[in-house]
């Protein structure tokens, strides 16, 4: 059972409640000045705080006017890397790179990665790292399959969008029920 839909809520409930979203940015996450922007520029609401898995997360603050007598974290999580270039230096530190896919078992992972081209570029080599790009291919798809998680394309400019949105919607279909 889902625990976060203990309650039936109103769609009126469900939009207050989503309207409190709150995204953890941990600590750890540098260079994120595009996507901080973009939270300002639409009002969304951030913490920076130490998250033990990924560098985005979600929460929705205590409501005990409509039944959230504490903190609710989301079980969501995105980590984003900047470049091919970073994904395939963290793929090639395979153990703590594991270990992260491991912590993340019990959240919906997505893996971000500041490139629209960055498959293609995996593919073809356009990449610094030594890394053979059947091998980087192979190991990412490994994970993936392995740790039931999504790598996600996208150019740095839209991260702040996708970022958001992919944890609101996560948010309300978990709060929905």
């Amino acid at each position: 059972m889902n625990a976060l839909a203990l309650y039936q809520y109103t769609d009126k409930e469900l939009k207050e409640l989503l309207s409190t979203l709150t995204v953890l940015i941990d600590t750890r996450e540098q260079e994120n000045h595009h996507i901080l922007q973009y939270f300002e520029s639409k009002k969304i609401s951030y913490k920076v705080k130490k998250n033990d898995t990924a560098d985005y997360a979600a929460m929705i603050p205590r409501n005990p006017e409509l039944g959230i007598a504490r903190d609710l974290f989301i079980p969501v999580a995105i980590e984003r890397k900047n470049s091919v270039d970073e994904l395939a230096a963290s793929i090639k530190d395979r153990t703590r790179f594991e270990n992260e896919l491991i912590r993340s078992q019990k959240l919906n992972f997505t893996m971000v990665v500041e490139d629209p081209n960055g498959y293609e570029n995996i593919i073809l080599g356009k990449f610094r790292s030594q890394y053979d790009p059947k091998a980087l291919l192979a190991s990412l798809k490994t994970f993936e399959a392995r740790y039931d998680f999504t790598t996600v394309f996208i150019p740095k400019i839209a991260s702040g969008n996708y970022i958001y949105h992919h944890l609101y919607y996560q948010a309300r279909c978990l709060l929905k029920g």
